[in-house]
């Protein structure tokens, strides 16, 4: 089937290539380069890289005007499948497409619509993750349902772990679904339940309440990591927490903020047993190890974070 495909992290490149494979790709649609590291050099979308390396034609635009739009139509594509491209389409594109658009997303639909679904769900403590396929409406995320699965993720992955498990069982979902799609057989549902939100992550997401359980820290470490970071204070100077674990059954009880060293962590006191944190950024530095950070923060006196 002709396809045009819209996609822009390396969440999606695990869709664009399994549909490369078995499909024709029209076009592929990402976001304009970006500036990255200290330099600031402008840098293809990982989504732009892949299909350049296939040899598929590619659009980088910023939004899904007009002018975009008219190109997808002149491509004569019989469907298109967005994975996070990071923009809304809107009508006429939503119909340009004979079969319209059908968008992966890394939640159990109707839960978790948004644009940082695994986050959310790690934040809040879920026990199953998955993936679904759906028809694209213009309401967020509220489309018919093709397809959907639940997919297991280690019970210690962060956010950017949890989504590279779920991109791959999220690609050869919705090649199951395309397949379906084009020879008829594909047969979309109404979403069940309750839908709850999950709005973009700020930086306040990643603030840690050392009052709260363990749990609870430790969940909402996972949901923010890598971006936008889990992070505390300490002597009024932001720290962040790159590389942490809930501390072992033995760790001394400790009151919420309190640290204390180990030889190859520092454990952090919350609302019920200690987080060992292996690995920290302080203030307009870079990353170290906590234990040698640790060390170092000693001499200063300094015993307490969150303050």
């Amino acid at each position: 089937m002709r396809l045009v495909f819209a996609g822009t992290p390396a969440v999606a490149v695990p869709t664009l290539r399994a549909l490369a494979a078995q499909h024709e790709i029209a076009a592929v649609i990402t976001r304009p380069d970006a500036p990255l590291g200290r330099k600031r050099v402008l840098t293809p979308s990982p989504v732009a890289a892949v299909a350049e390396q296939l040899g598929l034609p590619v659009i980088k635009a910023a939004r899904l005007d007009e002018d975009v739009t008219k190109q997808i139509d002149a491509l004569d594509a019989a469907l298109g499948v967005i994975v996070a491209y990071g923009g809304i389409v809107r009508e006429p594109l939503l119909s340009t497409p004979a079969k319209g658009w059908i968008n992966l997303h890394f939640s159990l639909l109707p839960r978790w619509r948004g644009a940082a679904p695994v986050q959310r769900a790690l934040i809040n403590g879920d026990a199953e993750l998955g993936v679904a396929v759906f028809q694209l409406v213009p309401a967020l995320d509220a489309g018919d349902v093709f397809a959907m699965r639940s997919v297991a993720v280690p019970d210690d992955a962060t956010a950017d772990v949890a989504l590279e498990v779920l991109a791959k069982d999220g690609a050869a979902l919705t090649l199951d679904v395309v397949a379906g799609i084009a020879d008829g057989t594909a047969r979309a549902q109404p979403q069940q339940g309750d839908p709850s939100l999950a709005p973009k992550l700020t930086l306040d997401d990643g603030v840690i309440d050392w009052q709260a359980a363990l749990d609870e820290v430790y969940a909402r470490y996972r949901g923010v990591t890598p971006e936008p970071g889990a992070h505390t204070t300490i002597a009024g100077a932001r720290l962040k927490i790159l590389g942490a674990a809930p501390g072992p059954i033995d760790a001394p009880r400790l009151e919420p903020g309190l640290l204390h060293g180990t030889k190859d962590a520092v454990l952090i006191g919350t609302g019920t047993t200690p987080l060992a944190v292996t690995r920290v950024q302080p203030a307009g530095k870079g990353s170290m190890n906590a234990a040698d950070w640790w060390r170092g923060l000693r001499d200063g006196g300094s015993a307490r974070v969150g303050s």
